[in-house]
This record gives C-alpha cells, sequence and structure tokens, in this order.
C-alpha cells in the first residue's frame, strides 16, 4: 500500500470514529422525548443533552445529561450576564467532553424549544463530530395554525433570550426547514394532516418526513434525500426550490415563483409587501432595490412577520476579488442568469401561499418594479426615498 493510500485509508478511519450527533428541535415535548426514545432503543450507547432555558430569568440555565439510565442536572451560570455566550461555551465544552475516548457512540443534542437549530448548527461546525442532520417534531394538530400566525413567542409563554421578538410562525417554519427528517406527533384530522403534509412538502421538500408511529432506523439519518443540508447552512445566493418542492396546488396549498429582471421602487415595494403576510406561510428570496443598486436584499416572511436583512453584494461590477470568493455555484448561476445591461441582478422570490391568491401576489409585485419611464433614468434611482432603512445582516439562510 502507498504512503497517499495509508494516508487516506487513516483518515476515513478516524471519520468512522467520530461521535455521532444528531440534532433534535421542535416545540412539542412529548414527541420529542418519544423520537429520544426512539433512537435510544436503536442505539443505546447514546447520550441525551439539553438545555433549558426556562430558569434564565434567575440568571442561570441547566444543563441536563442523559447517559444510560442515569441523568445528571447541573446549573449553569450565566457568563458576563450573556446567554448566547454562556450556551455556546458550555455547549461547546459538554460536547467535546462527552466526544472522547470514553464517550458515547452517539449524542443526541436535545435543543430547548426555542433555539433555532441553523444557529445552533453554526456553533458546532468544526467540532471533532460527525454531523448527521437535524431530526424535527412537529405537533401536527397545531403545527400549520403556528406557522400561519401572528403570536409572539413570548405570548404563547416560551422562554425568551433578550432582545428575542420572534413570533411562534417564525420559530415554527425555521425549525422545518432546516431538519433532514420531519416526525409527525400529535394527532389531527384526516383533512389538517393532507394540509400540513402539503405545506411542509413545500416548505422543506428535501426533508423526509414519518409518523411517529412508524418511526424507524430512518431516525439515524445514515441515508437522507438528495438536497438535504445535514446540519451545514445553505447559501443565501444558492437556488431557492432547494429540493424539487411540488409547483402545483394540493389541499389549496401552492407556491409562486416571481422573477423580474428589473429593480423595485423602494417605496412600492415597502407598500406592497402587506400582500406577503396574508394567506401565506413562507416566503424567501432576493430582492433588488433600485436606491441601492449594488446590494442584495434578503426578504423573508413566516405566517404574520416578515423580515430584510442585507445579503452581500450582486456580481454584477464586483471586483475580480469578489468573484473569486463567491462559490462555485454562484458564480455558474449568474452566467446562467447574466443580462447584458444589469449582469445578475434580478427579483427572484418563492412563496408558499395558504388563502393569499397567487395572482393577487404577482399583480401587487409587478406594480412595485420601476416604470419604464423610471427604469431609463438610472442615475436617478439612489436619490429615490428609501423607506428601509439599515437592515441588518441576517443570519446565514437558503
Amino acid at each position: 500500500m502507498t504512503q497517499p493510500e495509508l494516508t487516506e485509508l487513516t483518515e476515513l478511519t478516524e471519520l468512522t470514529e467520530l461521535t455521532e450527533l444528531t440534532v433534535l428541535t421542535g416545540m412539542h415535548a412529548p414527541g420529542a422525548e418519544a423520537v429520544i426514545g426512539r433512537i435510544r432503543a436503536l442505539d443505546p450507547d447514546t447520550a441525551v443533552l439539553h438545555h433549558d432555558l426556562r430558569p434564565i430569568r434567575d440568571g442561570v440555565l441547566r444543563r441536563r445529561l442523559r447517559r444510560g439510565p442515569v441523568e445528571t442536572v447541573t446549573t449553569v451560570e450565566l457568563d458576563h450576564g450573556c446567554v448566547t455566550c454562556t450556551l455556546r461555551n458550555d455547549l461547546l465544552a459538554a460536547l467535546r467532553s462527552l466526544s472522547g475516548p470514553d464517550g458515547p457512540r452517539r449524542i443526541v443534542l436535545h435543543l430547548d424549544p426555542t433555539l433555532d437549530p441553523e444557529r445552533i448548527c453554526w456553533m458546532v461546525l468544526g467540532e471533532p463530530l460527525d454531523l448527521r442532520g437535524v431530526v424535527a417534531v412537529v405537533d401536527t394538530g397545531r403545527w400549520l395554525a403556528d406557522a400561519t400566525g401572528d403570536e409572539q413567542l413570548v405570548e404563547r409563554g416560551l422562554p425568551t433570550l433578550p432582545g428575542d421578538d420572534r413570533t411562534v410562525a417564525q420559530l415554527a417554519v425555521a425549525q422545518v426547514e432546516f431538519a433532514d427528517l420531519i416526525v409527525h406527533t400529535g394527532t389531527a384530522d384526516a383533512w389538517l394532516l393532507a394540509r400540513t403534509e402539503a405545506t411542509l412538502a413545500r416548505v422543506a421538500p428535501a426533508a423526509a418526513r414519518l409518523r411517529l408511529a412508524g418511526l424507524d432506523e430512518r431516525v439515524r439519518l445514515d441515508a437522507v434525500r438528495p438536497g438535504a443540508l445535514r446540519g451545514r447552512p445553505a447559501e443565501v445566493h444558492g437556488p431557492l426550490l432547494r429540493g424539487e418542492p411540488p409547483l402545483e396546488t394540493d389541499c389549496g396549498i401552492g407556491i409562486v415563483t416571481y422573477e423580474a429582471r428589473r429593480p423595485f421602487h423602494p417605496q412600492r415595494l415597502y407598500a406592497a409587501v402587506d400582500v406577503l403576510l396574508q394567506g401565506v406561510v413562507r416566503t424567501r428570496g432576493r430582492c433588488w432595490l433600485a436606491s441601492r443598486p449594488d446590494d442584495v436584499l434578503w426578504l423573508e416572511s413566516a405566517g404574520g412577520a416578515l423580515q430584510v436583512g442585507h445579503a452581500g453584494t450582486w456580481l454584477a461590477g464586483a471586483a475580480e476579488s469578489e468573484w473569486a470568493a463567491a462559490s462555485p455555484d454562484r458564480r455558474a448561476m449568474a452566467a446562467l442568469s447574466w443580462d447584458d445591461r444589469f449582469g445578475d441582478r434580478m427579483q427572484e422570490l418563492v412563496v408558499v401561499t395558504d388563502a393569499a391568491d397567487p395572482q393577487l401576489i404577482t399583480e401587487q409585485l409587478d406594480a412595485a418594479l420601476l416604470t419604464d419611464e423610471e427604469l431609463a433614468a438610472e442615475s436617478m434611482w439612489r436619490a429615490l426615498p428609501d423607506p428601509f432603512g439599515r437592515w441588518p445582516e441576517p443570519a446565514q439562510t437558503s
């Protein structure tokens, strides 16, 4: 055996010896416990790590660790009063300890119901762990109502971090959208189950979906569907229809794909976004404002909540170093859709609808675009009144 072959074999052996990590998310606690029980039945050498945020108001968080029949609870004092830093530091320290030579074969990281799995996966990327992916538990009887509402987490009585003004809909959608496997728990009639399935197929098309009663070895995430993320955040400039969702309407749930090759008037877009908050489950996509022709606007909604943020710059007019820094997929997508005048600038949105009228959505967005006269006056674009203000950097998202 040659030295390169020996090195490759050694690296493969080291990879197979890494402790497997599965992230479990969801707001339905009984369902999450049932999933944990199934995983541990399949692999008894499984540890369960959970950080409980409920005592945060007392200035602490609690770490719960189950290994075999033993559960240990550790109270963790907040580091300089910062919940995020304390959670990150204690989480990483606990994972490193568990993944040592005497550690379990598998760890289930059971997230507090209010934690976003994408953010937590960002924390653990780079650790010496075999991140298998994310399992999301949904209560079929109420998930769709949660995903289309406007109730805030604090109104639901869920623990929140300082400054956390997310809605239940934003959390419910984020948990399934980042999942590799969705497990239905709770009860629902046939119609609600069908509507929920139709919605999940369009919001999270790359995730496999199973009923709790039929949960089998697939919960180990040894194999996942094409397009599954396995805990790795997708590029914000990647395809919006990752996972190839069905485009036809089913049980009243449909998809609107919107594209245009001229910029939005900022004031008219600001007025038009209301159409994305009524009868809409989810909106995601990239927008181009005339007042900020170099910037990519990332727009997303869940239920009655909408968020915008800065997602970098368009490659059109970018420096050579920015082109080199872009991913090969992004450069390829830009080349395929390149416009002689505007380069890769375009509007691209995907809207998952419930009761909304797809034609009305398209008409309202079309009306927000620059007119032919405005399009010709390119020197005036930056002076257009812009009500969006300064936007924060969004979380890494697909």
